[in-house]
C-alpha cells in the first residue's frame, strides 16, 4: 500500500474540514461524506432513498438502485471492480442516472428499502431501476454480474423513457463486448494504404476496432467486428467495392504500431483517454473530415476543450491502456 498522505482541503461550508488518504476512495454525496468501499466499484452513490427519487423527479431521471452487500464476499468486490468501476460505465451511471446505493446486510434505513422491495439480506449484488415513485422501470438484474448485462438493463430503460442514447453510451456496449463477447470475429484485408484502409472500415456499423500492419509483405488492417450486426459477407463486399481485398492466410500479421489511428494521432485525441471503439470511430471521422466530439463523454469532452488552452507538454496518451490513460489524467 502506497504511505499514507494527508491532504487537508475546505469544503462547502468553513466549519466543515475533511482528510483524504491517499490510497482510499473517498465519496462525496449531497447528504454527506462517506468513505467508499471496493464493493461499490467508483460510482458516488446516494445512500438517501427519498432524496434520491426526490433528486430523480426533479432531473427527469430513473434511480438505478444496486443493493449490495457491505463489505462483501468476492463475488461483491469483483462487481465494484468489474463492473462499477469502468470510467464510462461509472460516468453513464452518474449521468445519465441517480445512483442509489442501499447495503443488503445493515438494518434501519436500508433494511427498510430492502423489505419494501422483498430484497433478500446477505446478498449478491442486485441491481433494479426504478423510475421518481419506486416503481420497477425493468426487470431486475439478479445472479447475472456481467457488465453487459448492466449495460443493456440501462439501455432498455433509457429508450423506454424516450432519452436519446449519446455517441459515448452507444460505444459503450461494443467496448463492454470486446472485453467479454468470444462470438466477435477478426479479418485482415490488405490495400493499397491503410491510413485510407482503417479510415474505411472503422466507419462501418458493427466493426469495433480497426489496427494498421503487415501481412506478406503488403499493407492490411485487422479489422475486429460483432457478427451480429455485420456480416462477413458484407465485410468482403464492401472491401472489393472500397479497392480492398480479403487476406485468406495471415498468420504473419504483423502490426504498425507508428501507424495506427493515423488521423487520430495528429490531433489534441491523443491526449485524452479513449477506448479502442472510440479511437476506430474517431479516428475514421477525422479521416472523412466528419464531426467527432459527439462520441466523448461529458469529462472527456470537458478534457478535450481544456486542452484548447493547455500547456503544449500535455501526455501522449495513445500507447497507454484505456484505464491507465483516464487514471493519469484524472489525477493530473
Amino acid at each position: 500500500m502506497k504511505p499514507f498522505k494527508n491532504i487537508v482541503m475546505r469544503f462547502f461550508k468553513k466549519t466543515i474540514t475533511i482528510i483524504i488518504t491517499v490510497g482510499l476512495n473517498i465519496s462525496v454525496f449531497a447528504q454527506g461524506i462517506v468513505e467508499q468501499s471496493e464493493e461499490l466499484g467508483k460510482v458516488r452513490w446516494y445512500r438517501s432513498y427519498d432524496k434520491a427519487l426526490e433528486i430523480a423527479s426533479q432531473e427527469d431521471k430513473d434511480v438505478l438502485l444496486l443493493f449490495q452487500e457491505v463489505p462483501g464476499c468476492s463475488t461483491c468486490r469483483n462487481y465494484g471492480h468489474n463492473v462499477l468501476s469502468h470510467p464510462l460505465m461509472v460516468e453513464a451511471i452518474e449521468d445519465l442516472f441517480v445512483p442509489l446505493a442501499i447495503f443488503n446486510n445493515k438494518g434501519g434505513k436500508d433494511k427498510e428499502v430492502l423489505n419494501k422491495y422483498n430484497e433478500p439480506s446477505w446478498n449478491n449484488p442486485v441491481v433494479r431501476i426504478i423510475d421518481p415513485k419506486g416503481k420497477d422501470v425493468v426487470k431486475r438484474i439478479g445472479n447475472d454480474y456481467a457488465a453487459i448485462s448492466l449495460y443493456k438493463r440501462m439501455k432498455e430503460a433509457l429508450l423506454k423513457k424516450g432519452k436519446v442514447l449519446p455517441e459515448y453510451f452507444k460505444l459503450l456496449e461494443g467496448e463492454l463486448a470486446i472485453n467479454v463477447n468470444s462470438n466477435l470475429k477478426e479479418k485482415c484485408y490488405k490495400m493499397y494504404c491503410f491510413w485510407t484502409g482503417e479510415k474505411q472500415f472503422g466507419k462501418l456499423n458493427g466493426v469495433l476496432s480497426t489496427k494498421s500492419g503487415f501481412s506478406n509483405h503488403a499493407e492490411v488492417v485487422k479489422v475486429t467486428y460483432d457478427p451480429t450486426l455485420i456480416s462477413e459477407e458484407l465485410l468482403d463486399v464492401y472491401a472489393n467495392e472500397n479497392s480492398s481485398y480479403s487476406v485468406k492466410n495471415s498468420n504473419d500479421y504483423r502490426l504498425a504500431k507508428n501507424d495506427l489511428h493515423y488521423y487520430l494521432k495528429h490531433t489534441a485525441y491523443r491526449f485524452i483517454p479513449l477506448t479502442e471503439v472510440q479511437k476506430t470511430k474517431i479516428n475514421s471521422a477525422l479521416g472523412y473530415r466528419e464531426s467527432t466530439k459527439k462520441y466523448l463523454s461529458p469529462k472527456q469532452l470537458k478534457w478535450y476543450n481544456e486542452l484548447q488552452h493547455a500547456n503544449p507538454q500535455s501526455i501522449d496518451l495513445t500507447s497507454y491502456d484505456f484505464n491507465t490513460a483516464w487514471g493519469l489524467l484524472e489525477t493530473k
